[in-house]
């Protein structure tokens, strides 16, 4: 019965192995829901303030913000928004896979690229890559609070402004539903009134246009030359918007990016303890039909040695 006894403890090293995976999945289940309530509350805000900076790029004022301006690409400025944990399915490569293709047909183009990442799994992952990380920021916690994001917007949005780079792009993943989230590529600056300067494309074309193309539905902009009135000046007003705006939009790209994250780690432990549950039951029957071996030759010796007798 030896091979019995180790099919045994198999049995009950996945058996303990499931009991792990089921309370994971619980666990992730129920902080997907506060997730997901965080997510929503951000919404309307970035919504709103989307909708006015898509106004303030088709307005015809005399100050042009340096964030209103399209560029020449020379440089690029990537914030990429991972995971600090694993255990959620292809989350993170999916978004690096993009990322990855992303950047090479920019270097392709001549466009040397800056990496700001958030996230524990960004950052050893590009750093093994050797690219040029000029920030870094990780342990946000499954409930970020708008003052994190402060850090990662200034240090990119001080290189856009000084020249140091010429476009700002942010990456996350997008919620979809609980059984999808989407890798998405998305320009943060400049913001223009036409829809250029896109991020390459992709084969499997998960890139997503300029901010400047989603415009929210009912946005009505005049075909003449209009513009609003500002008080105060146009130049304080104008860039503490888009700072405003660069800060709520990375802001809800991190509140969708954790409830991305708890909803593929709840659907990844779900297939784990599914898995395991089927091979228990393999595992079962390997020793049901090890154990009525033994028992059949036990019987087989023992008549062998009564007719013997």
């Amino acid at each position: 019965m030896a091979g019995a006894k180790e099919i045994r403890s198999k049995i009950k090293s996945i058996q303990s192995t499931q009991k792990i995976t089921k309370a994971m999945e619980m666990v992730a289940a129920s902080k997907m829901r506060k997730a997901l309530e965080r997510m929503q509350a951000a919404r309307p805000y970035a919504i709103k303030i989307r909708n006015v900076i898509s106004h303030l790029a088709h307005a015809h004022t005399d100050y042009r913000s340096p964030g209103l301006v399209e560029r020449e690409l020379k440089r690029v400025g990537l914030i990429i928004i991972s995971t600090d944990r694993g255990l959620c399915g292809g989350l993170n490569s999916n978004l690096f896979r993009i990322t990855i293709g992303a950047m090479q047909q920019w270097r392709v183009q001549g466009v040397e690229v800056d990496l700001c990442v958030v996230g524990t799994k960004a950052f050893q992952f590009f750093r093994r890559l050797r690219g040029n990380i000029v920030a870094h920021i990780a342990h946000l916690g499954d409930a970020p609070r708008f003052e994190d994001v402060l850090g990662p917007v200034k240090i990119m949005a001080d290189a856009f402004t000084e020249g140091r780079i010429d476009a700002i792009y942010l990456v996350y993943n997008e919620f979809v539903n609980t059984m999808s989230q989407k890798p998405r590529i998305e320009r943060l600056f400049p913001v223009t009134s036409e829809v250029k300067g896109t991020a390459p494309r992709h084969s499997d074309d998960t890139y997503e246009p300029d901010i400047t193309s989603r415009i929210p539905a009912g946005t009505v902009l005049p075909a003449h030359p209009w513009d609003y009135i500002y008080e105060p000046a146009p130049e304080e007003l104008i860039e503490l918007l888009l700072r405003r705006y660069g800060e709520s939009v990375v802001y809800q790209a991190l509140a969708e990016n954790v409830a991305c994250e708890m909803a593929a780690r709840m659907v990844a432990m779900k297939s784990a303890s599914d898995n395991a549950g089927t091979l228990i039951d393999e595992l079962q029957l390997i020793y049901n039909k090890a154990r009525q071996a033994s028992i059949t030759q036990e019987l087989a010796e023992i008549v062998g040695g009564a007719a013997a007798v």
